[in-house]
């Protein structure tokens, strides 16, 4: 049952879509220092993979930068190639600071004020020789507000200070200012983050087409290797891939969710393997749920 609830990452469609994407403007930021590097946002609906994403492409990042450079920096630092920072509500820029150097597991985390929190964020950039730096759930900033803008500053300021690329997740982004800076009209086209950021959009899969249809039949196939059942049938997940679509809308989450639960139930029956009557006894989350109620 453990394993079964933790599947792996499939590399659909999507992730290799933003994949291509961020390499694309990783390539354009091999510039020197004095240049202005962009980054990227990926922005969607939740349950789509975002994070998954991000996290993926960071390891695959890091993993690559160690082969080839090696785990020390020519001073002898732990090289640590990318930054992984998760935001809260009401996020402030102590905490963002603050969260930057808790990555880095620095001793004086909890003994400096404010200011030097910056300084030693990026001290630590600079001497572990970070180049990807990943914002999950920024859309928990109100860039509309002080605080915001103040986030939204400091994050303009670090990506012309450091040499790094900052690849951003969160939901409505838009929505939340973040491209505009909280500033509207005419005033908007002033924004800088807009002109710096490649937004890199996220979209449940869809059967309308031959090569969506194919993509999720590919993806089912996978997930039914990496299922661990006593008794396992070859299409017990594609046969039911219309089904399977109509429960979860095509959002990884959900599909990811429904298949472990699914798994569940195959081995708690002893049926040990997933069959009509399991799929039918299995719950999705709410949104899936009501989703399909409506459909």
């Amino acid at each position: 049952m453990v394993w079964n609830s933790n599947i792996p990452t499939v590399r659909t469609q999507q992730l290799e879509h933003a994949f291509s994407l961020m390499n694309q403007v990783m390539a354009s930021n091999r510039r020197d220092g004095d240049r202005l590097k962009g980054g990227v946002a990926i922005d969607s609906p939740p349950g789509l993979g975002k994070t998954t994403i991000a996290a993926s492409y960071g390891k695959s990042f890091h993993r690559a930068q160690i082969r080839r450079y090696g785990p020390r920096t020519t001073d002898g630092s732990q090289r640590i190639p990318v930054v992984f920072v998760s935001l809260t509500a009401n996020s402030t820029l102590k905490a963002l600071n603050s969260r930057i150097v808790e990555f880095y597991g620095h001793p004086a985390l909890n003994k400096v004020t404010a200011t030097k929190l910056t300084s030693l964020a990026v001290e630590m950039v600079v001497r572990c020789e970070t180049a990807v730096i990943i914002v999950d759930d920024l859309h928990f900033v109100d860039f509309n507000h002080r605080s915001g803008a103040e986030i939204s500053n400091h994050l303009k300021w670090l990506a012309n200070e450091l040499p790094v690329t900052f690849i951003y997740t969160g939901v409505g982004l838009a929505e939340k200012s973040f491209f505009s800076e909280g500033l509207y009209g005419e005033s908007a086209a002033l924004a800088q983050t807009a002109r710096r950021t490649t937004v890199c959009p996220i979209q449940p899969f869809s059967l309308t087409t031959d090569t969506g249809s194919q993509a999720w039949t590919a993806m089912l196939q996978l997930l039914e290797s990496s299922l661990n059942l006593g008794a396992p049938r070859a299409g017990m997940l594609v046969d039911q891939a219309d089904l399977i679509f109509e429960r979860t809308q095509g959002h990884i989450a959900s599909l990811a969710s429904l298949v472990e639960r699914c798994a569940q139930l195959a081995i708690a029956t002893g049926e040990e393997s997933i069959s009509e009557k399991i799929l039918a006894m299995a719950v999705t989350d709410s949104a899936a749920s009501n989703a399909y109620a409506a459909s």
